[in-house]
Parts: C-alpha cells; structure tokens; sequence
C-alpha cells in the first residue's frame, strides 16, 4: 500500500524468499539495468539521426551536385599575383573629405525634399529626434527609408526617372559608401576613380528621384573635381 513507502518498521517486515532469489541479482541482468541500457541504446540510436537532421536543415545548392573548374596554371596565378597597379591619387586628403561630404549633405537634401513633396510617411522612433531638416538622418538612414518605402510599394513608379521602380534599390545601395567616406576621416585616401565613382552614384540617385538641381549641382561638382584631378596630373 502507497501509505507504508517510508517507514522503517514496514520496511522491517519485508522478507525476501532465499528459494525466489537464491543469489544477488546481476545487475547487468537487472530489469532496472536492462531498461538503463536501453534507454542508452535508444538516445545513442537518436543522436545521429537529429545531427544528421541538423545538418541536412544547413544544406544548400553546393552541397547536391555540382563541379570544380580546373585550376588555372602557375604562370597565371603567379601574374596575377603581382603588385597591384598604383591608381592615381591626385586629391588631397581634405579636399577629398569636402567633396565627399558635399554629395552626402546634397543627397540627404534630396532624399528630404522627395519624401516631403509626395508626402510619404516617416516611421516615429523612439531613439530619433522627428525630422525637421534632411540633417536629422544621416544619408543610410535615407537610404534604407526609401529602401522600404520602395519593396514596401509605396513608392508609384510614375514619381521616378522612366518609371524606373526596380532600378531605385540598386542605385541607393550603391550610393551607402557616400556616408560612410565623407563621416570616416580615418580611411586611407581613395584613389581619384573612385572618388569620381562616388559623385557619380550620387548623380544617379538625384536622376531617378526627378531632382534636377540636385543633379545640376553634383554635376558641377564631378566637372570641376574631374578638372582638378586633370590639372594635376599635368603638373
């Protein structure tokens, strides 16, 4: 009976028949071992079934069928192992801040004065101040604004360049370096291709977001860049 579990003089009074048991039990034979073991035997069984679940969850294309390009020779990886060619840098280190943060200061102008004159929402966020001039956000913040507003359909793609609604991620994304050259004085100096790149990525965003002083003003900005850089390389 359940109510006699605990107490010694019951305990007491239980006797073990030596006919029934004429030995200790093997407790490799035990039902209490046996059951430890299977249940073992079960979580062993189990474990690579879930790990091999597990691992079947991670596969993607590269894991079915698939092939190895020949390697190229040794002459070719030796040639284009060799030092990369010294693009020219004619800009200054200040000059190029000024010209970069001159695109990411238009740009935001931009972006502020497209989404004001469509009148598309703004999110409130807790942590930011609202938006009263195009300098509360920085230019990826711009950027991924215009981002969702776009894959969100909010954005008619007759308010564009040519309608052209696909292209407005692609153009923004490339344009994100803007923020990140003209705020981070640290990096090492562009060489001038790539500062010329960066204005002209701005030119796009102005171009499809219909901004025509936008794009009149960093147009200016790519010819007299363009001017100097050409000037120098004379010198």
């Amino acid at each position: 009976m359940a109510h006699g579990l605990g107490h010694p003089e019951w305990e007491g009074n239980v006797r073990v028949s030596p006919d029934r048991y004429p030995m200790q039990p093997d407790l490799s034979t035990s039902p209490t071992s046996s059951f430890s073991t299977d249940r073992g035997s079960q979580r062993k069984l189990k474990r690579p079934e879930k790990t091999g679940q597990r691992r079947s969850s991670n596969k993607d294309e590269f894991d079915g069928p698939h092939q190895f390009l020949d390697r190229p020779s040794a002459e070719t990886v030796a040639s284009q192992e060799q030092e990369l060619l010294h693009l020219p840098t004619n800009l200054h280190a200040q000059e190029q801040d000024d010209v970069l943060a001159r695109v990411n200061d238009r740009l935001s102008q931009c972006a502020f004065d497209f989404i004001a004159k469509y009148q598309f929402p703004i999110p409130l966020e807790a942590d930011k101040r609202p938006v009263r001039v195009p300098a509360d956000r920085e230019w990826t913040e711009w950027v991924f604004l215009l981002k969702r507003l776009a894959t969100k359909r909010r954005i008619p793609a007759r308010v564009l360049y040519n309608g052209q609604i696909k292209q407005l991620v692609t153009v923004l994304e490339n344009s994100q370096e803007m923020r990140h050259a003209a705020k981070h004085q640290s990096r090492p100096l562009k060489d001038d291709r790539n500062v010329l790149q960066l204005i002209s990525a701005g030119i796009q965003v102005a171009k499809i977001l219909k901004d025509a002083t936008a794009v009149d003003y960093l147009d200016q900005l790519y010819v007299n860049s363009e001017a100097l850089i050409q000037s120098r390389k004379g010198a």
